[in-house]
């Protein structure tokens, strides 16, 4: 397993790999250095990809990953990659859109267990009331995150629109220029 870390308007990113996809994207406390191995064509790519999305230019991502879970969080990983870039939705309509409605909780479980933030936006998913829950590298980064990507597509965002399910888009501050 490669280590790299790249600078991002959200604090330091840790990338991993196996030297041939990206297996892991998280974020990191600004103090914490892992040993970095040598830039490789995959770090290289996806930071350059990282860059694109932090100046607004990128909507999608196509370095080559590898999110390796059950069955059931591989199905919710690839609905969280059918998210628009600048809509949400919630628990409640991945459960739906995979054909299981009742499994709300392990939808959110899947989320968790995403090793590879950003890329699989697990930050486009949120609470069936539209509010910001869970996010493992912490909600202030889900809240910049949604915020950029709105602004991105929407200019100064007031009131977003509904997403294309029905369910409420989160309301984010503008939290910049």
């Amino acid at each position: 397993m490669y280590n790299y870390t790249v600078k991002s308007p959200v604090g330091t990113i840790l990338l991993k790999s196996d030297g041939d996809a990206i297996t892991g994207l998280y974020f990191t406390d600004d103090g914490y250095k892992p040993p970095e191995d040598a830039a490789l064509e995959i770090f290289i790519r996806c930071e350059s990809e990282l860059t694109e999305y932090f100046a607004g230019t990128r909507h999608t991502f196509s370095v080559k990953t590898k999110n390796a879970g059950t069955d059931f969080m591989e199905r919710c990983w690839r609905r969280l990659l059918a998210i628009p870039y600048g809509e949400t939705r919630s628990y409640k309509d991945i459960a739906e859109e995979i054909g299981n409605p009742k499994a709300v909780r392990a939808v959110g479980g899947a989320n968790n267990k995403n090793n590879i933030s950003i890329i699989y936006p697990c930050h486009r998913v949120i609470g069936k009331d539209g509010g910001l829950t869970g996010y493992g590298g912490g909600l202030w980064r889900k809240e910049w995150l949604l915020n950029h990507e709105k602004s991105a597509v929407y200019g100064k965002v007031t009131n977003p629109p509904t997403n294309t399910s029905g369910s409420r888009s989160s309301r984010p501050k503008r939290t910049g220029g």
